[in-house]
Order: C-alpha cells, then structure tokens, then sequence
C-alpha cells in the first residue's frame, strides 16, 4: 500500500519549519514532521495516519545545531535530528549519563538505530519505546518551538496518552535533556521481548540515589510510568510497583504475565542499579 497524497514541505531552517507547521495549521489542515521516519513513514504506507502535508526536516542547515549531541552542565542535550546510533556511540553521553546507552542498546536493530531519532522517539509518546520512559524517570525536558516562540516541556507534562504528547500541533521539537547522573547515584535497564529488536513485553528502567529509588515501566500502561518505591523493602519491591500499576493485555501479552514480568524486572534493575552506584 502506498500513503495517501499529502503535501511536502523542505524547510532549511527551523523557522521555516516552524512556519510552515504554521500555515498548514491556518489553512485547517495540519501537518506532520518527518525526521527519521521510523515511526511515521510505516504509519503512512499502512493508511494508519493520512496527514494532508509532511515538514521533512532532515535538511535543516547544520548550523542549528539539531544534529548535535552536547553535554551541558545540566545533563546531556539531543538534538532533534541525532540518530539513535549516533546517541549510543557517543562515550561522553555515555559517561554523563549511562542510562542512555543501556535503554538504546535494546530499541529495534542497528538499521532503525541508523535513521530513527531519539528524540523523534519521545514525541511520538510510544509507552513501549525505550527514550519516553528513561526521560521520564531521569526529570529530563524536551524543547519545542513554533511562531510563538520556545519552551521548555519537563517530562511529567509530556506524555498524556497513548501515542499522545502535549505538544501543539504547530510546535516542532528541537532538543531533549537527559540530566546527568548523579554522584552516588545509580541506573540500570532492563526489558523482556520476544526477539531482541522486537518492542518489550515489559521493560523497567531504575534509578537509585542516597535517598531516592525510582523506576520507570514500558509496555505496561497507556503511558510511561514512573514510580516512587523509595524505603520499601527489596524483597517487596516487584508487589510495591505491581500496587501502583495496572498492566495491559493485548495480542502479544496478557495482563498477568506483564505483571509477573514487573515482579521480576523491578527486583532486577533496582538490585542492578544499586550494585552500579
């Protein structure tokens, strides 16, 4: 199946994008953003999303810096159009903040990784993507832009529903923020698929400091999910985060084994984050 007819816009900057995700939204119409297509284009083939008109901006002058990974002193910032290879690649994203590898190491295979964006990935609010979660748990930001202006998005306000973010419809991601670790802190990652590549059946991220345990779950609610399970005993940490959580059934999982699977991986990742503080 071939996508529906739409039209195509090429900007060079990101305020030419901007405007015209703009123009598109005045005419009543709309429009998506095309950047590593991962998502978007098989949604487009299968008729699953019919936009009236794609802002491919893939050929943003360089300049913009929407192509680069830099470590700030607030954590590590991703550009709106740096790869999930690129990101897993990078040792001093690595080293700010060793999450980031663990969790990409384990979405799709290397040639997704090669063309899909991380940041592509948090705006397409997938519960079962591997980035939404971890910016969750860490309190990262996303940065968008429109006609308007810029803003900032923490995490917590991000994600309001399946395959649903809070982003206008005129606004355009630029940049992700992935604080750095901690001092004394901790993170580890882990997920159960089918086959690996495949999206998790369940997956848990865990982040432990001196005074806070926190993790965070895929694929098992209509949106990333992040829970306290700060002072609650090891041995009752897989029930703890079961009792604040109500897994999903579908064609791939029913609901009792992706809560089984949070037993297990709870325990798992928040012994494993522990051990690598």
């Amino acid at each position: 199946m071939k996508p529906a007819p739409f039209r195509y816009h090429r900007p060079s900057t990101p305020a030419e994008a901007c405007e015209a995700l703009a123009a598109e939204l005045r005419d009543g119409a709309g429009a998506k953003v095309l950047a590593g297509g991962q998502s978007l284009v098989p949604l487009l083939s299968m008729r699953l999303a019919s936009p009236p008109a794609l802002v491919d901006i893939n050929h943003l002058d360089p300049a913009a810096g929407l192509a680069a990974i830099e470590i700030r002193p607030e954590g590590v910032h991703v550009g709106a159009l740096v790869r999930h290879a690129d990101l897993l690649a990078s040792e001093e994203a690595r080293l700010a903040q060793p999450l980031l590898a663990q969790a990409l190491a384990h979405v799709a295979h290397p040639t997704i990784r090669n063309r899909g964006t991380s940041v592509g990935s948090i705006v397409h609010a997938d519960s079962a993507a591997e980035l939404p979660a971890v910016l969750a748990l860490l309190g990262g930001s996303l940065d968008v832009g429109s006609v308007r202006g810029t803003r900032t998005v923490p995490a917590e306000e991000l994600f309001v529903g399946p395959l649903e973010s809070s982003l206008a419809p005129d606004e355009l991601a630029l940049g992700a923020t992935f604080p750095a670790l901690a001092d004394g802190a901790g993170v580890a990652f882990a997920e159960v698929a089918r086959r690996h590549g495949d999206y998790a059946l369940v997956g848990v991220a865990a982040l432990v400091s001196n005074d806070t345990v926190k993790a965070a779950y895929l694929s098992v609610s209509d949106v990333p999910t992040v829970i306290d399970l700060t002072d609650v005993p090891d041995d009752d940490l897989g029930e703890a985060a079961l009792s604040r959580l109500d897994p999903i059934g579908d064609i791939h999982a029913t609901a009792d084994y992706r809560a089984q699977l949070v037993r297990v991986l709870t325990a798992k990742v928040v012994r494993e984050a522990r051990k690598a503080r």
